[in-house]
């Protein structure tokens, strides 16, 4: 039997005070919505859809690769009415999982347990105990069989003072949830399709459902407001730093770190305080993170260091490289082993060879560098002429002065040497010395410049 997921995201979110879509909001980086779709991927559904409706254009145009089917819920009716948007094309013999949008900590795991432990033609409700149940659906249970769901809206006093909720995920025979959603009706007191309602008919049809527990309450939170948003963040920050040191990698603090994407570490890999981590980043073995810095989509070499308040974002290094402290390396920065860059140096889109050093406040852009060489403090590759990019090219063992302008396209050679102050326009031959400054004047008697006296 096949498995159907729909995910339930037309809703607008009035709460989050916000232009975007409640489902666009971010958590870890990456929409709520994109969460709960990585794991219904991890189920290896064979048919995924995905019920949106405010903001519906956004919301689809923020998966353009998602291999899903897209249902529009142009009426927000209620959760039993979105259902009905997407049954029309859900296979009937698949069984129909249902997921919210706007539940981002769910497990694959426990999605896993859940279709585990329900037969093929019963049904399931994923439930968690709370303390303080307001505003949620209560579970209703006979002789430890779910028999209902009573919404807040429609709860007795005595119904009210149940702690078992539902969490928003149901799984189904999708013949009979055909069925049973073709004779919902909205009387309540919203006026609004309930899908909770299915229950109470599975159970007059002989159905039997399923109570299967959440292990906490944090991993079936709905997310309404920005102040749920940040518990959302801190928690899954929590989980996945977990994750890593459970694998070895240290934390100086784990409540100070963000990943807001996938985060891959070597062995013997330390992290300090307040680092981001963002897109796809990996850490090599012995990597040495220090603090206040941003890391994006970035592979690190072995036993690289990052000092104190850098910004990397798609580089690469290789073994033993030395960056910062107050560096950034650019999209398109490629250093080789043992490679050091120093503070307040911005390279972007240059490659730099095994053993080469820009140590001080100095920018490499459109650049190649060889092996071994040593670039001096405030100098500058003047790689844009107002109009195109023009590459600069240092040959290996070449040593360049301080406050150097390199204005390209030009050619460095191997071990040539540029004098300080130097502004160099035309490519140097291998092994030269090159000096280009004007001749230092001297004007006697000459006196600095006083400030008037106001009276």
């Amino acid at each position: 039997m096949g498995l159907s997921i729909i995910i339930l995201a037309a809703g607008q979110g009035t709460r989050m005070r916000s232009d975007l879509p409640k489902v666009l909001q971010l958590l870890a980086g990456k929409p709520l919505l994109a969460h709960v779709l990585t794991c219904a991927k991890e189920l290896a559904a064979d048919d995924v859809c995905v019920v949106y409706g405010h903001g519906g254009e956004a919301v689809h145009a923020a998966f353009p690769e998602s291999d899903v089917r897209w249902v529009l819920q142009a009426e927000q009716l209620g959760t039993g009415h979105a259902v009905q948007q997407a049954m029309p094309d859900t296979p009937a013999r698949n069984r129909v999982l249902i997921l919210a949008g706007d539940v981002p900590l769910l497990t694959a795991a426990t999605m896993t347990c859940l279709l585990e432990q329900t037969p093929a033609d019963e049904m399931s409700v994923l439930t968690v105990d709370i303390d303080d149940p307001t505003g949620y659906g209560r579970i209703v249970r006979e002789n430890n069989r779910v028999k209902r769901v009573v919404e807040q809206q429609e709860a007795s006093a005595e119904q009210r003072a149940i702690r078992e909720i539902n969490a928003g995920v149901m799984l189904c025979p999708g013949d009979k949830l055909k069925s049973w959603l073709s004779v919902l009706g909205n009387d309540n007191s919203q006026g609004e399709y309930y899908l909770t309602d299915v229950i109470a008919m599975a159970v007059a049809d002989g159905v039997k459902v399923h109570g299967v527990k959440a292990s906490t309450w944090v991993e079936v939170m709905g997310i309404n407001d920005k102040k749920q948003l940040a518990e959302a963040e801190r928690a899954l920050q929590a989980r996945l730093v977990d994750e890593l040191m459970q694998d070895g990698v240290g934390f100086a603090d784990p409540a100070r770190v963000d990943i807001r994407g996938t985060l891959k570490c070597g062995k013997d890999v330390f992290i300090d305080v307040n680092a981001v981590f963002e897109g796809d980043v990996e850490l090599g073995d012995g990597t040495t993170i220090e603090s206040n810095n941003l890391i994006r989509d970035s592979k690190l070499g072995m036993n690289t260091v990052v000092h104190s308040n850098c910004h990397i974002e798609g580089a690469t290094t290789g073994s033993d490289c030395e960056i910062g402290p107050f560096a950034r390396l650019r999209p398109g920065a490629e250093l080789a082993s043992n490679v050091k860059i120093g503070n307040f140096v911005e390279i972007k889109k240059s490659s730099i060879a095994e053993g080469s050093k820009v140590n001080h406040l100095t920018y490499i852009g459109d650049a190649e560098i060889g092996t071994g060489v040593n670039v001096g403090a405030g100098t500058i590759t003047c790689n844009y002429d107002g109009a195109n990019k023009h590459k600069t090219t240092i040959g290996n063992d070449a040593s360049i002065g301080s406050n150097v302008n390199l204005v390209a396209p030009i050619v460095v050679g191997k071990g040539a040497t540029i004098g300080a102050g130097s502004t160099i326009t035309r490519n140097v031959p291998d092994d030269s010395l090159t000096i280009e400054r004007a001749k230092q004047k001297i004007v006697e008697g000459w006196t600095r410049p006083v400030k008037k006296e106001t009276k």
